[in-house]
């Protein structure tokens, strides 16, 4: 699980990360990155009801924030990340996802640096 301090908890947050950040889609997720100032890396999730019922989502959200407190290792302190899921997320698979994840993360912190 994640930390407090590295969610993103306010609404204003998402907006700026989704509207100013640097984006990185496949056919599973689209990754929004922004750098900050200073501060630990934080994450942010959403899954829009167009993924499924409420089990569904909750199981693709759980696994997301699976994937980020494992990806917290290996993207520097300042950014703020929010990972928004697609339909197609619902029937991907752990490999699929971590790699997608994982793959777009790293291309959007290089965006946004």
């Amino acid at each position: 699980m994640l930390a407090r301090a590295n969610r993103i908890v306010r609404g204003d947050d998402y907006r700026s990360v989704v509207r100013r950040g640097r984006k990185s889609a496949t056919a599973h997720v689209v990754v929004s990155v922004v750098h900050r100032a200073a501060g630990p890396t934080r994450f942010g999730f959403i899954v829009a009801k167009t993924v499924g019922n409420a089990v569904t989502r909750n199981l693709v959200r759980r696994r997301l924030k699976a994937i980020a407190h494992g990806l917290l290792v290996e993207i520097p302190d300042g950014y703020d990340v929010v990972v928004r899921a697609l339909p197609a997320a619902a029937q991907a698979g752990w490999p699929t996802l971590l790699e997608d994840v994982s793959r777009s993360c790293a291309r959007g912190v290089e965006k946004a640096a």
